[in-house]
């Protein structure tokens, strides 16, 4: 089982890391030193090893977090246990928010799991200390409003190429958007994630290349 474990960063890095986040934040609106110097003291990080279910179904979010670098997926894992049934619905990646936010914002045990493709640096902030953040500054919405816009994004953009897309076309907007997603993450996810077997995404790749 993964136990989370905090560690302490050099300052310098600390300093890089918290400006990397301020910037993704400022992609939508400002947020003030006053605020910013609240919400960072509470952002603690964590290193996690590749293929570690950090997050399992049935458990309640307690954290949000900013991915300093590593690629996360999301996905339902299979009723009986078989990992290749496993549905996979989204991906985040490096200077991304990533969370069960659903289950973080209800309180009720999530539907579904997270865990690194890659290893993963996390810089987390806890449901408690964002109350606090909520009380204290205006930029606790904006975290909450970023992450519900992410998770969201990921769901209805998955839901709509399954409705609208075939395999193919999926596949190659998959591709188109996100090259390097190919070499980070194993065949099987990306199938799941386009909704068809191995074996077809198999062929798919082999009449287009």
């Amino acid at each position: 089982m993964f136990t989370i474990k905090f560690v302490v960063e050099p300052n310098k890095t600390i300093f890089a890391v918290m400006e990397r986040i301020r910037h993704y934040l400022e992609q939508i609106a400002k947020v003030s030193d006053e605020d910013w110097k609240i919400f960072s003291s509470f952002l603690k990080n964590q290193t996690i090893p590749k293929k570690t279910i950090f997050h399992k179904l049935g458990e309640i979010e307690n954290y949000i977090s900013f991915l300093e670098y590593g690629v996360v997926r999301l996905f339902m894992p299979s009723k009986d246990k078989d990992s290749e049934k496993d549905m996979t619905f989204g991906f985040c990646f490096k200077f991304e928010f990533v969370s069960a936010y659903d289950s973080f914002l209800s309180r009720q045990p999530s539907t579904y799991q997270l865990e690194t493709l890659t290893e993963s640096k996390l810089w987390s902030i806890s449901y408690q200390d964002l109350q606090e953040v909520y009380e204290k500054t205006k930029m606790g919405n904006l975290i909450g409003r970023i992450t519900a816009e992410r998770l969201f994004l990921i769901k209805s953009k998955r839901e709509q190429s399954l409705l609208f897309d075939d395999a193919k076309t999926r596949y190659l907007n998959l591709f188109k958007e996100r090259p390097k997603l190919f070499q980070e993450i194993p065949l099987k996810y990306i199938a799941s994630y386009i909704g068809i077997t191995p074996q077809a995404l198999s062929r798919i790749r082999k009449n287009i290349f």
